[in-house]
């Protein structure tokens, strides 16, 4: 059974069981995110919430990618009081609560995604920081013609900041209220360049907090959707002659003692703190890729000539560059936005991954080099490598590898989920490799 400790306190499950009674539960989804992110789901009645809140919830985890092998195949789901919300979109009263796994002797379980950003997030605490996210999520919205093809809707054929037709708005804004009923916070939100494409700025919060926001926005998002017979997709880069759909997240590290540790007095108004997270970010980006841009189609995404970012820069104006520092009107709103990845990662395990690369920058006091203010697109090999300016990955394959062999990603990550997850990226590359496109066959089918 599992430990006593780790479980919600007499009075907390009290308030928790009241708060489902009141507004007449009979469900209770207990949620957790596998390896590559995908939210899984043990369901209770609502008369067993005091006893799960109490003991946690046994499952079998043999079958959950990244977690267990079937000789320890026993785990615990133990509630994270504090991520209880009611679903607006359930048809009937049924609450969520987002768990931590544990193994049998109340032990964090290492395969967990949430507690490699729990144990990030401690790391960054005992150097005396919070971090805290603030994530920009891109994506489309979208049915399928008579053929079975995606396609934006008829009346969201607008571009960057336009007004959709009024189905469509009305769609985004139930959407929208749906995740804010769920407790995400959301900042603004708008038309992106492409048909059908949208963003939702979500507001900053601690990292672990605002990974939970990101989860419940996308089951949010694909449920009102679907309600609808739409798609909201996450999909890096659904369309071949559109933009894809990126996650920027503005990042901040406050100090444990008050003030904005990012905060400086220099032309970009950042501190020397701010400097080494960003000389750290950039000196990992290339191992960090795999993380934030996790699928073959992500790569679809980072390419040349896009505003997606690929050079390892960064700078102010300049949108192609890695990391942008944005204009603020006040020096504790100080922050920086990393632009590569992209909404079909893990939350947990990305942020866990930006957070102690950045923070192995401020241990290292890793030097910043200059910024990057022109556009890069146009450099040649020769001019990149005069300015020492690298490049991400450009495909899986080679993601794969930098992570592999990246050891401050790893060590984030934890043996356990860096061999599953790397495990499993190699998978998806060797399958993809074997696949025979409409383009090749289009291009190589009648060739002579």
């Amino acid at each position: 059974m599992v430990s006593r400790s780790i479980a919600a306190d007499g009075a907390e499950g009290r308030e928790l069981v009241s708060r489902i009674t009141d507004a007449g539960v009979g469900q209770v989804h207990l949620q957790f995110s596998d390896v590559l992110g995908t939210v899984k789901t043990v369901t209770i009645p609502a008369s067993g919430l005091a006893a799960a809140l109490e003991h946690g919830v046994w499952f079998d985890g043999s079958s959950v990618e990244g977690f267990t092998r079937t000789a320890e195949s026993d785990m615990y789901l133990i509630p994270d009081p504090g991520t209880l919300q009611v679903l607006p979109w359930a048809a009937e009263p049924t609450a969520r609560l987002i768990c931590w796994a544990r193994t049998p002797d109340g032990e964090p379980y290492s395969g967990d995604p949430r507690g490699a950003l729990q144990r990030a997030v401690d790391h960054a605490a005992g150097l005396g920081y919070e971090y805290l996210v603030g994530p920009e999520i891109e994506f489309f919205l979208l049915e399928r013609d008579a053929g079975g093809t995606p396609r934006a809707r008829p009346d969201d054929g607008a571009g960057y900041f336009d007004v959709t037709g009024v189905g469509s708005t009305d769609l985004r804004h139930a959407m929208l209220a749906a995740a804010a009923s769920a407790g995400v916070e959301i900042n603004s939100a708008h038309h992106e360049v492409a048909p059908g494409q949208h963003e939702v700025d979500l507001g900053a919060g601690p990292a672990l907090a605002a990974a939970d926001a990101v989860v419940t926005f996308r089951l949010a998002m694909q449920a009102v959707a679907q309600r609808a017979g739409l798609i909201a997709s996450f999909m890096p880069k659904p369309f071949n002659d559109q933009p894809g759909s990126g996650m920027h997240v503005h990042q901040s590290l406050a100090r444990v003692a008050g003030g904005n540790a990012f905060a400086g007095a220099d032309d970009y108004g950042l501190s020397d703190v701010a400097k080494h997270f960003i000389a750290g970010q950039l000196h990992h980006a290339a191992g960090m890729c795999l993380v934030l841009a996790p699928l073959v189609n992500s790569y679809k995404r980072l390419v040349r000539g896009l505003e997606a970012p690929i050079f390892l820069s960064w700078a102010r104006t300049n949108r192609g560059a890695l990391v942008r520092v944005p204009h603020v009107s006040r020096t504790q709103a100080a922050r920086v936005e990393l632009r590569s990845p992209d909404p079909s990662c893990n939350p947990y395990l990305a942020f866990a991954v930006m957070l102690r690369c950045g923070l192995d920058g401020i241990e290292r006091r890793l030097p910043l080099p200059p910024p990057v203010e022109e556009a890069l697109y146009g450099f040649d090999e020769v001019e990149l490598e005069r300015r020492n300016v690298g490049l991400l990955p450009d495909n899986l394959k080679d993601a794969v590898d930098a992570c592999a062999d990246d050891e401050v990603v790893r060590d984030a990550l934890g043996d356990n989920l860096a061999d599953r997850f790397l495990e499993a990226k190699r998978a998806e590359w060797r399958e993809y490799r074997g696949q025979v496109t409409g383009w090749e066959l289009e291009r190589y089918l009648e060739q002579a």
